[in-house]
């Protein structure tokens, strides 16, 4: 028999550890987490605020890399005992942020799980934290790092704080050094920089409101933060959130036990606040470019406004210090000579001009005009303001109409390239006023209610020969003809012009209205900035680059930040060159002569509202492009509603255009700003595109005056001059002005026609820098269509 080894079925729990081992592991380990833990427990000190919170400054350069303005790192904070700080303001902040303060251990379990959570994902370290935990970061100055390490750290101290300090002390650290936004550190500071009363003379309501701008100033101050977000943080976007989170605190107050229901009836609206008031160091215009360069620094994510509070950071800035005072004395001389609120209080107050410079050639931001001084007007008018750029916006339409073409009138209303038409500047587009807007595929264009739109020209002039009126592109431009324009948007597609301005770098949050006719002259309110920065893409042959206000930031620690240029092909040279060819007839022989340069070639466009609510020039040399706006508009936030002022008879004038005092500081500040540079000329361009429309009328007749521009349809029609259809069917003749007939040349002659159309219609007024829409009260129009 043969005798087979014998299967060892146990020789596996040899390898397999015993339990009185893993007990023996899994103790040692959790021992050693312990004995580490306890060791860094010991290790941890409970920190003094007072003692970390060294107060530095930031430090802002001019471009040439001398010293601008050091501030911003001023600590405005003013400690108060517990019992100078009102019971209300503690329970609005332990209602709103922690409600179990009191008897938790400092941390909050759930909140440090959820941090970890977002660690283990790459995102913000930042989790729910407790009073106590908040209260711990603030004295942890020197380290605002958002690590796993600071993070550990930050639970240690908080159990030993915990654990360690009084309740009531740990509340008043916490009150004493939260930032409240304004520079303000702590809440004695805050009750002086939003009431101008000490903290302890504050009342639910106020102390509920500042428990809500704890949660972020930027978003929660009412008086906005444009300048680091100009869509999400405007002043009215941030009094509703505040408003809302205040009500909350205030109903939790209620239900917790720390307010009574008759109490918190008192406070059902923001308590009346007070604007932001400004360092002495930030008068005329040093305040704005402060601003300007602090936003940047913030909306890059380089550091947290919180942390450039704290100070200690060198900021190198774009601006030129010599173009900077240029143009404030530009717009000074302009405002001395011809502005006078006391000559003429109803037509000259509130009368506002803004202004930037881009360097086509970088995308830097040279220089700005903010307002008079920005310690006494807030609102960078550089920035966004609400103020609508008129006929500025044409060039766009003819960038949209080299770049992609006209629609083949028997294609889709979707077309890609290869169906369209590219447009030479010498295709003819029909100049006549009041005229009635098609569609690419020539029907008649109507709203959803059935009404078409006639679109005005300034002071209701034809231009062009009857019957047709046809003029070319480039006459169309000089002399700023907005019936040319509308139907040129509307054959290319107002899609395809949209995209045009945000290629040229517009922001697309800017752009309104882009489903009427009206969005190709201008309904939209870019800001200064981007104005200047996308008419430099034109400028540098179609390459565009984002405006931008910071070089570089550094601090103790070395360079945090360096900007790169980034460069896009926007449009190709010969559609950018052929767009600043015809925009050098503006400047040569058009609306925009008073914009002429001694010896340098100069394109621009001028541009003013419907209404005469704002007025512009931009233009530009192959080195330096620029904008300036007019506008009249209100500072006092007191005042409901506030809106765009119509400019009739401002300084004199009867009507302001763009043409006008615009141009003439665009002049003044460029001839000094291109002192010594080189004078360079614009590329020749290249033939481009097919001559559409190429039946031309006999000799065109140029309108009457160069200063005569466009308007911008006004948002609201006026029921009273609303009309029904005209006849679907066209006639061999009608009567001028017939409404009922439609030979194609209704509403318009050489001697200017009559407003027959009604007011215009814009669906998406501009806002104003309160978020207020703006009405005007002339220009395009509708009529009522056969669904009417």
């Amino acid at each position: 028999m043969i005798d087979y080894p014998r299967y060892d079925r146990d020789g596996w729990r040899r390898w397999v550890p015993s339990w009185k081992l893993v007990s023996g592991l899994c103790i040692g380990f959790f021992g050693t987490m312990v004995a580490a833990a306890g060791i860094a427990y010991a290790m941890v000190s409970v920190p003094v605020v007072d003692d970390s919170a060294t107060a530095q400054n930031n430090v802002y350069y001019w471009a040439d890399g001398s010293q601008m303005v050091a501030t911003g790192g001023e600590r405005n904070r003013q400690s108060v005992d517990l019992s100078q700080i009102p019971k209300e303001m503690r329970n609005a902040i332990i209602s709103q942020e922690n409600k179990t303060f009191y008897s938790d251990s400092g941390i909050d379990p759930k909140g440090i799980a959820r941090a970890v959570f977002n660690m283990a994902k790459g995102g913000d370290t930042q989790g729910g934290s407790t009073i106590t935990q908040q209260y711990v970061k603030n004295a942890m100055l020197n380290d605002q790092s958002q690590t796993i390490s600071r993070k550990v750290k930050e639970i240690f101290v908080s159990i030993k704080v915990g654990a360690e300090e009084p309740k009531d002390d740990i509340l008043e650290g916490y009150l004493n050094s939260a930032y409240y936004g304004r520079g303000a550190y702590g809440i004695q500071a805050a009750s002086r920089a939003y009431f101008n009363v000490d903290a302890v003379d504050l009342n639910a309501g106020q102390c509920a409101f500042l428990s809500a701008v704890l949660k972020g100033a930027t978003y929660y101050d009412p008086a906005g933060s444009t300048s680091i977000d100009p869509t999400g943080a405007t002043p009215k976007a941030n009094q509703d959130r505040a408003r809302n989170q205040m009500q909350d605190t205030l109903n939790k107050m209620v239900e917790y036990g720390h307010l009574s229901q008759a109490e918190r009836a008192k406070f059902t609206d923001l308590p009346k606040w007070q604007n932001p008031e400004s360092n002495a160091q930030l008068g005329g215009q040093i305040g704005y470019l402060v601003r300007l360069a602090k936003s940047s620094v913030i909306k890059n994510d380089v550091v947290s406004e919180q942390q450039l509070e704290k100070g200690g950071y060198s900021i190198y800035t774009t601006f030129d210090k010599k173009k900077v005072d240029e143009l404030e004395k530009a717009v000074q001389k302009v405002y001395k000579k011809n502005i006078d609120p006391k000559k003429r209080p109803e037509k000259d107050t509130h009368v506002q001009f803004g202004g930037a410079s881009v360097n086509p050639e970088t995308g830097a931001i040279e220089a700005i005009y903010g307002g008079e001084d920005a310690t006494k007007h807030f609102t960078n008018n550089a920035d966004v303001t609400g103020a609508q750029v008129g006929s500025t916006f044409k060039p766009y339409v003819l960038a949209a109409a080299m770049k992609w073409g006209v629609r083949d009138p028997d294609g889709a209303e979707t077309q890609p390239q290869d169906e369209r038409t590219v447009v030479s500047p010498k295709s003819l587009y029909s100049g006549k006023n009041n005229l009635k807007i098609k569609n690419y595929d020539g029907s008649i264009w109507q709203n959803e209610k059935g009404e078409q739109w006639r679109q005005e020209n300034d002071g209701k002039d034809s231009v062009g020969e009857a019957p047709d009126y046809k003029i070319d592109l480039r006459e169309a431009m000089r002399e700023s003809v907005n019936s040319a324009f509308v139907q040129l948007g509307m054959d290319v597609g107002l899609d395809k012009v949209k995209e045009a301005a945000v290629d040229a770098g517009l922001l697309e949050d800017s752009l309104a209205g882009a489903g009427y006719p009206s969005f190709s002259i201008g309904v939209s309110d870019p800001s200064a900035i981007r104005m200047a920065g996308s008419y430099a893409t034109f400028a540098d042959s179609g390459k565009q680059r984002a405006p931008f206000s910071v070089t570089k930031v550094s601090n103790k620690d070395g360079t945090l930040f360096s900007h790169k240029v980034e460069t896009k092909q926007a449009f190709t040279a010969k559609v950018a060159d052929n767009v600043t060819d015809v925009l050098k007839t503006v400047v040569e022989d058009g609306t925009g002569t008073n914009a002429q340069l001694q010896g340098r070639e100069v394109a621009g466009k001028t541009g003013t509202t419907d209404g005469n609510k704002s007025a512009w020039f931009v233009g530009y040399t192959p080195q330096l492009s620029t904008a300036i706006s007019m506008f009249r508009y209100p500072d006092d936030e007191t005042i409901k509603n506030r809106s765009f002022l119509e400019m009739y008879g401002t300084g004199g004038e009867e009507k302001i255009h763009g043409a006008s005092f615009p141009s003439v500081i665009w002049q003044d500040y460029m001839e000094d700003a291109m002192k010594g540079e080189k004078a360079e000329k614009f590329p020749k361009p290249e033939p481009i595109g097919e001559v559409i429309n190429d039946t031309p009328s006999p000799t065109p007749t140029p309108s009457p005056s160069k200063t005569e521009e466009e308007t911008t349809p006004s948002p609201t029609p006026s029921p009273s001059k609303t009309e029904t259809s005209p006849s679907p069917t066209p006639t061999e003749s009608c009567r001028p002005f017939d409404f009922n007939c439609d030979d194609g040349n209704n509403g318009g002659n050489d001697n200017g026609g009559t407003d027959s159309g009604g007011t215009g219609n814009s669906p998406s007024p501009s806002t104003s820098p309160s978020g207020t829409g703006e009405e005007d009260d002339s220009g395009g129009g509708f009529i009522r269509g056969p669904n009417g």
